[in-house]
């Protein structure tokens, strides 16, 4: 028989771009760009109190516990290469802990990170218009409409870009994060030079670096979630783990690059401010970074606030891009409605996903009061961050022979989720609250959606036509291929 058309060489490359699905469009430097902007955003620049404070003004134990929590953040990010380049899904440990351990702790996860994760960025926003607002004002107050309008043209601006360009988005988020590691480097640079340059004042913090009071078990834990906060958002690159090119190769060297990276620039930008600073005043400035500028740079001070507002808008970017990702993959998997699932068929990008999430983030601006709720949700990222190490372990065991080019050391992800348990059980002994309570409560809540409609399969048919009107108005389509090989 002769060659159909269909079998030309040509055709077959045409229907293979044709495919309706997450392009690979990220590379090891954005993907580096992605972590780094994940993890640096204000806290840096504003309020690296809370590990000196609580180290009881001990220059040495506070920094070797920036260091530990570095290295503790770096072990995690290797569990999660392994995952990565194993499971090279989106989702990040949504995916992860749906394959490991099951569907109902991977919708419990997606069901609190719905809360959760949207809150957080809409306090990004609003942090965001707090510090690009201020100096407008001087010392009196920004309004709080102007504010608020701020933060929503924020989040729907990003929203937008990353509904309508992965490229676009990868080169907005290259571009804040070399502009935030510029202002780092000026602070970092700063005390380096003053340090060595030998003055008496300058050197007295660290002589005798450990001389004061060593703070307690309890006060060195406390320490230790302050550093742990400080590098939160080392685990977002699995979110866009779909869309890396050549993720096995890319995963783990974005990840052995990027937390390094961070935590020499950490231990860097503190010592510069305490060689500038006592570490009284570090405990007692509103916004350490500023009060280091009027020393050092009064002549171009302004430039550090400008620092923390491009710094913000640059791990708001990453998050917004990670939350579009996890609700794409909740929706292939069933636990959300599908239509977050469809990708624009001019795009190819989860704009559905991205609407949704922008959507949920933005209710959250409105009334102010719901972001402090999510404060009784903190240890939930332990608890998640626990499951998905062991989500790894099962994995080892349980498949082994799945194909895995990076592997991390076996004790490390046992060491994770130790210390994950540690950090969500430790302030519920020391400090028992009923807000964990009521957080518990709403996690079990997930229940009561997932018997009916996971479990059950119950289903309402206007639902359909609400999908398919919304998918003409939108100009979604599915996804190709079977979502749920990919997870179960």
């Amino acid at each position: 028989m002769g060659k159909g058309k269909s079998d030309h060489p040509k055709d077959v490359k045409r229907k293979e771009k044709a495919k309706m699905q997450l392009k690979r469009n990220i590379g090891y430097f954005d993907g580096v760009s992605f972590i780094i902007g994940s993890i640096v955003g204000a806290g840096i620049f504003v309020s690296p109190t809370g590990v000196l404070k609580h180290s009881l003004l001990n220059v040495g134990v506070a920094l070797t516990i920036w260091t530990a929590s570095g290295l503790v953040s770096l072990m995690g990010s290797l569990c999660y290469a392994e995952l990565g380049t194993a499971l090279p899904f989106s989702g990040g440990e949504y995916s992860h802990i749906k394959r490991g351990l099951g569907s109902l702790p991977a919708f419990m996860f997606i069901w609190t990170s719905m809360f959760t994760k949207p809150a957080s960025n809409a306090a990004r926003a609003l942090l965001f218009a707090e510090y690009a607002t201020q100096p407008f004002y001087g010392v009196c107050p920004a309004p709080q409409v102007l504010k608020k309008c701020l933060a929503l043209a924020a989040l729907w601006s990003l929203g937008i870009l990353n509904g309508c360009s992965v490229r676009m988005a990868a080169w907005v988020q290259t571009v804040f994060t070399v502009l935030k590691m510029m202002a780092l480097s000026v602070i970092a640079i700063g005390g380096l030079v003053l340090l060595l340059g030998g003055r008496k004042e300058h050197l007295a913090r660290f002589e005798d670096a450990f001389s004061s009071e060593i703070p307690n078990a309890s006060q060195i834990a406390e320490a230790f979630f302050q550093g742990l906060y400080a590098y939160g958002g080392w685990w977002s690159l699995n979110y866009m783990a779909e869309e890396m090119k050549n993720p096995s190769r890319n995963i783990p060297l974005t990840v052995m690059t990027a937390v390094p990276a961070v935590i020499v620039f950490y231990l860097l930008v503190n010592v510069s401010y305490l060689t500038v600073l006592t570490p009284k005043e570090i405990v007692s400035s509103v916004a350490v970074a500023v009060t280091w500028a009027d020393r050092v740079i009064p002549s171009v001070a302004w430039i550090i606030p400008l620092s923390v507002a491009v710094s913000i808008f640059g791990a708001l970017n990453s998050s917004m891009f990670a939350l579009g990702r996890l609700s794409y993959a909740g929706s292939q998997s069933g636990h959300l409605p599908i239509l977050i699932s469809m990708l624009n068929v001019h795009s190819c990008t989860p704009a559905p996903a991205m609407i949704f999430s922008t959507a949920i983030a933005s209710i959250f601006i409105i009334p102010s009061d719901l972001i402090m709720l999510t404060n009784y949700f903190g240890f939930s990222a332990w608890l998640m961050i626990g499951l998905t190490c062991a989500s790894l372990i099962v994995l080892r065991y349980r498949e082994p022979n799945l194909h895995r080019p990076y592997k991390v050391f076996l004790p490390v992800p046992f060491m994770m989720v130790a210390m994950s348990f540690f950090l969500v059980l430790a302030p519920m002994v020391w400090s028992p609250k009923l807000h964990y309570v009521y957080a518990f409560l709403f996690m079990l809540g997930s229940l009561i959606v997932y018997l009916p409609f996971i479990y059950f399969k119950l289903h309402f048919a206007f639902v359909d036509k609400i999908t398919c009107y919304l998918q003409l108005l939108l100009e979604v389509s599915p996804a190709d291929g079977s979502a749920d090989s990919k997870y179960e």
